[in-house]
C-alpha cells in the first residue's frame, strides 16, 4: 500500500508516519512537508518496517499529479494550525489552508484516489450542551479565522463527494494532546505542560476555565486514521474524533498531580466564546470504533520528557 501524507512532519504527521506501519504491512509512505517550521528531527529514527520517501514541497503550489501516482490514499494534514495567531492573518489563513485543501482534493479527484481531510471541532460554537456531526447549521459557528477556513474546506470536500467526483471523508479532530517528534506547544494541554515545567504561570483565558472543550489523544488520532483506511470509510461524511471533553480546570488538575506549586494567570483572548459544549463521536461509535487515549497518562508522559529541562 502506498500512502501520501501532506504536512507529514507536524504534530500529528510525525507520529502517524511511525505508527501506520503497525497497522499496515508492506507500506510505502510518501511524506510531503514544506519545512517552514524546520522540523527536520521528525525524520530521525524512522522504523525499518516501512519504506519512506520525503519530498520537500508546498502543496499550495507544487505539481501534485506525479507525486500521487499509484497512491492508495492521501492523508491531508498540511495547514497553518495556530488558531489564536489566525486573527492576525485571516486572509493568509484562508488562502493557505483552503488553497492547499482544494488543490489536494482536486488532484485526488482527478487521480481517483481517496482522501482523508483533517478538520477541527473548533468549527462548533453552539449553545447546546452536546453536539455531534448531525447538528444543524445553527451549531456551526467558527470562532476564529482558522476555524472558518476549516469549515469552508469541509464544505468543499462534501460538495466534491456529492457530485461523485471524489471519495473522501473529513475528521473533526479535537485539540490534540500527546507527544510526537514534531509536536508544538501552542495548544492548551501541551502549552500548559511546558509552562508548568518552566516554572511559568499557566496562561488561561478568563472565560475558559470552566468551559468544556473536546480534546483528542494523538494515539487515538492515529488509530482513527488507520480505521478509516482499513474500513474504506470514504463516504463524504464528517466524523468527530474526540478522546475526552474536559474543562481547562480539569486539565490543570492533571498537571498539578505531577508539578507542585503551579499558578494560573488569567488573560484575555478573543478566540474564546462564552459557551461550553461537549462533542460526541456519534459516527465513529456507530462503526464500533472506541477511543482508548487517556488525558492523565498523556500529561504525565509529556511532563516526563520535559522534566530535566528545568531541574533547578
Amino acid at each position: 500500500m502506498k500512502v501520501i501524507i501532506t504536512g507529514a512532519l507536524g504534530h500529528i504527521g510525525s507520529r502517524l508516519i511511525r505508527e501506520l506501519p503497525l497497522h499496515f504491512s508492506n507500506i510505502d509512505i510518501v511524506m510531503i512537508d514544506n519545512l517552514k517550521t524546520q522540523r527536520y528531527a521528525s525524520l530521525f529514527g524512522l522504523p525499518d518496517v516501512a519504506r519512506y520517501h520525503f519530498i520537500e514541497g508546498d502543496v499550495t503550489s507544487m505539481e501534485l499529479a506525479p507525486v500521487l501516482s499509484d497512491a492508495d490514499v492521501v492523508i491531508h494534514l498540511a495547514a497553518l494550525t495556530d488558531a489564536a495567531a489566525s486573527f492576525d492573518q485571516p486572509e493568509e489563513m484562508e488562502r493557505v489552508n483552503y488553497t492547499a485543501t482544494k488543490r489536494v482534493a482536486e488532484a485526488c479527484a482527478h487521480a481517483k484516489i481517496p482522501m482523508i481531510h483533517a478538520s477541527s471541532t473548533s468549527v462548533y460554537g453552539t449553545s447546546k450542551g452536546k453536539v455531534d456531526e448531525c447538528c444543524g447549521d445553527e451549531d456551526i459557528n467558527p470562532q476564529s479565522p482558522y476555524a472558518e477556513a476549516k469549515r469552508n474546506e469541509e464544505i468543499l470536500i462534501a460538495d466534491l463527494c456529492k457530485k461523485g467526483e471524489l471519495q473522501a471523508m473529513s475528521f473533526r479532530f479535537g485539540t490534540i494532546f500527546g507527544t510526537s517528534p514534531g509536536m508544538r506547544f501552542h495548544t492548551a494541554v501541551n502549552k500548559f505542560c511546558w509552562q508548568a515545567i518552566m516554572g511559568l504561570p499557566l496562561t488561561v483565558w478568563k472565560t475558559a476555565y470552566e468551559q468544556r472543550r473536546p480534546y483528542l489523544d494523538l494515539s487515538d488520532a492515529v488509530r482513527a486514521v488507520a480505521f478509516v483506511i482499513e474500513n474504506r470509510l470514504f463516504d463524504g461524511k464528517i466524523y468527530n474524533a474526540v478522546t475526552v471533553n474536559a474543562t481547562v480546570h480539569e486539565v490543570v488538575d492533571q498537571i498539578c498531580r505531577h508539578v507542585p506549586n503551579v499558578s494560573v494567570n488569567f488573560v484575555n483572548n478573543r478566540i474564546m466564546n462564552q459557551l461550553s459544549y461537549h462533542v460526541l463521536n456519534t459516527r465513529l461509535s456507530a462503526k464500533d470504533f472506541g477511543m482508548k487515549g487517556d488525558l492523565g497518562q498523556a500529561v504525565k508522559e509529556t511532563l516526563e520528557l520535559l522534566k530535566n529541562a528545568n531541574a533547578r
